[in-house]
C-alpha cells in the first residue's frame, strides 16, 4: 500500500513569499520613492505639455417654484439634482449647443461638465445653483455653447413658472384696467355732485336726493377700488416672487478663459501612482533577478 502524498502548507508558502515580498521592499525602499516622484514630474510635464483649450462656465439659478396663491415648494424638475446633467448631455440640447457654437456634437459629448455649488452644509438635493462648462478650441464656440445648453436648462425647468408669471400678468393687467374704470366712475359721480349742489333749478329735496344718491355711488366704488388694490398689491407680490425667486435664469453668462487640456492635479496623481507601481515592481524583480546573476558567476568560476 502507497502511503498517502504529504499536503503541501499553501498558507505557510504565502506567508514566506509575502514576509520576503515585504522584506525586499524594505530593503529597496527608495526604488518605489523613486518612481513616485518620477511618475509625479513626468504625468504634470505631460499635462502641461498637453496644449491648452478654451474653457467657459456660467452659472445657473435653477428657481425654486412654489404653489399657485404663494403656497409651499413644490417638487419639480428644479428640485431635482440630476436634471441639469440630463438635460445638457442629452441629444437634443447637443445639437442645438453645436449650432450655436460650430462645436461637433461629438466633441461636446466629452467636453461638458455639469457642478452643483452648495454653501457649506447645505444638501445637493436643495441647492438652486448649477455650473455649466464646456470646453472648446476657442473662447467663443466655448462661451456659445455653455450659453446655448444653460438656455436650454431655463427653458425646461422654468416650464411651470413661466406659465404662472404669465397669467399673473394677465391678472395685474385686468386689475389694473378695472381700478382705472372705477377711478373714473368716482371721478364722474363726484363732478356730477358738484354739479347737482350748483344747480339752482332743482327743489331742495331732489338735489339732496340726487347727492345722497351719487354718494351712494362713490362708497361702493371707493369699497371696490379698495379691494382691487389690495388684488393688485398682492399679484404684483406673487409676480415679484415668481420672477425673483421661482423661475430659473442664467446668473453668471459664460465667458471663454484659457485652461489646460489636462488636469494638472488628476496628471500628478495618476503618473505619481504608476511610477510607484513600477517602482515597487523593480523592487520585488530586481532580488531574483541579482541572485541568478551571482548564481551564473558562481558557477562559472
Amino acid at each position: 500500500m502507497t502511503s498517502p502524498q504529504p499536503v503541501p502548507d499553501l498558507e505557510g508558502e504565502q506567508e514566506v513569499d509575502l514576509a520576503s515580498a515585504w522584506e525586499r521592499l524594505k530593503t529597496r525602499w527608495w526604488l518605489p520613492v523613486i518612481g513616485l516622484v518620477a511618475g509625479g514630474i513626468v504625468g504634470l510635464l505631460l499635462a502641461l505639455s498637453g496644449g491648452h483649450v478654451w474653457q467657459a462656465k456660467t452659472l445657473v439659478y435653477l428657481g425654486q417654484p412654489f404653489a399657485p396663491l404663494g403656497g409651499g415648494q413644490i417638487i419639480s424638475l428644479a428640485t431635482n439634482p440630476s436634471t441639469v446633467r440630463e438635460i445638457v448631455h442629452s441629444e437634443t440640447a447637443l445639437r442645438i449647443a453645436s449650432r450655436a457654437s460650430g462645436v461637433p456634437v461629438s466633441r461636446l459629448r466629452s467636453s461638458v461638465s455639469v457642478k452643483e455649488v452648495t454653501a457649506p452644509g447645505q444638501t445637493k438635493t436643495t441647492t438652486p445653483l448649477v455650473e455649466i462648462g464646456v470646453k472648446a478650441s476657442g473662447p467663443a464656440k466655448s462661451a456659445k455653447a455653455a450659453d446655448a445648453l444653460a438656455r436650454q436648462v431655463t427653458d425646461r425647468v422654468s416650464a411651470f413658472v413661466t406659465t404662472k408669471v404669465d397669467l399673473l400678468d394677465q391678472q395685474i393687467n385686468v386689475a389694473k384696467a378695472q381700478l382705472q374704470a372705477v377711478n373714473q366712475r368716482i371721478q364722474t359721480a363726484q363732478a356730477q355732485q358738484a354739479s347737482v349742489s350748483k344747480e339752482q333749478s332743482l327743489s331742495p329735496e331732489l338735489r339732496l336726493t340726487a347727492i345722497l344718491s351719487l354718494n351712494s355711488v362713490i362708497a361702493t366704488a371707493d369699497a371696490r377700488r379698495t379691494d382691487l388694490q389690495q388684488q393688485l398689491y398682492d399679484s404684483q407680490q406673487l409676480l415679484n416672487q415668481a420672477k425673483s425667486v421661482e423661475e430659473s435664469r442664467v446668473v453668471e453668462p459664460a465667458t471663454g478663459m484659457r485652461s489646460t487640456a489636462r488636469s494638472n492635479r488628476t496628471a500628478l496623481l495618476v503618473g505619481a501612482l504608476v511610477g510607484l507601481l513600477i517602482g515597487a515592481v523593480v523592487a520585488l524583480a530586481i532580488e531574483p533577478i541579482a541572485a541568478r546573476r551571482r548564481l551564473r558567476v558562481a558557477s562559472s568560476d
